[in-house]
């Protein structure tokens, strides 16, 4: 197939309302759209076709409170870290949606998957954790064709997250993604709107 100046002017467009979003509105995103985003996963790259990744819906309400409590937890133990004007700005993000967002994914790698029995990773074992981004990664842009946000909390502890999911033991957390309808789609990041840091353009070395 060849593609045309059509698919890319889409894919530009889809690259740039790409957002992280933290406001969500709380009705549900129907199962056909949830299932498109999902499918997804299975077109992203991985090492050695290895697909590490393992996604868990998080749909009980015990442990998406589990989740809730360990962000509180960290998010204040963050804040301790600024002072004066730092901490003032940092107090003023938002920074989940996990109250709000209908839809939670916690998305682990597993370290040692039987599938693609080592390829390509034996002297960098962490590219696992990277195609799980990549399959993240994935998964975010079909979202955003789908209209749907994403979210991807990180102020969290891993361990707490993993016994709150009661997944096997050798699973590492990777992202913990919160989905849903954007209050108010945006093409800025938010931490751009809100004057906490202004993207700068990527830096690129010749050597």
């Amino acid at each position: 197939m060849e593609l045309t100046d059509t698919h890319r002017a889409c894919l530009e467009e889809v690259l740039t309302w790409r957002r992280d979003v933290r406001h969500f509105r709380t009705d549900p995103v129907p199962d056909e759209v949830m299932g498109r985003i999902e499918a997804s996963v299975a077109r992203a790259p991985s090492v050695g076709n290895a697909q590490p990744w393992r996604f868990v819906r998080v749909r009980s309400e015990a442990a998406r409170r589990r989740v809730l409590a360990s962000f509180e937890a960290c998010n204040r133990a963050a804040a301790d870290g600024y002072d004066g004007a730092a901490r003032a700005a940092y107090a003023e993000l938002k920074l989940a949606g996990l109250r709000e967002a209908p839809v939670h994914l916690a998305v682990f790698t597993d370290p040692e998957p039987v599938e693609g029995r080592g390829l390509g990773r034996q002297t960098m074992p962490e590219m696992l954790t990277y195609s799980t981004v990549m399959a993240i990664h994935t998964l975010w842009l079909t979202a955003r064709a789908e209209g749907v946000g994403v979210g991807w909390v990180s102020i969290l502890d891993p361990e707490a997250v993993r016994e709150a999911l009661d997944v096997p033991a050798g699973w590492q957390l990777t992202g913990y993604l919160c989905l849903g309808w954007p209050e108010e789609p945006s093409a800025v990041p938010e931490l751009e709107t809100r004057g906490w840091q202004a993207r700068r353009p990527p830096v690129w070395l010749d050597r």
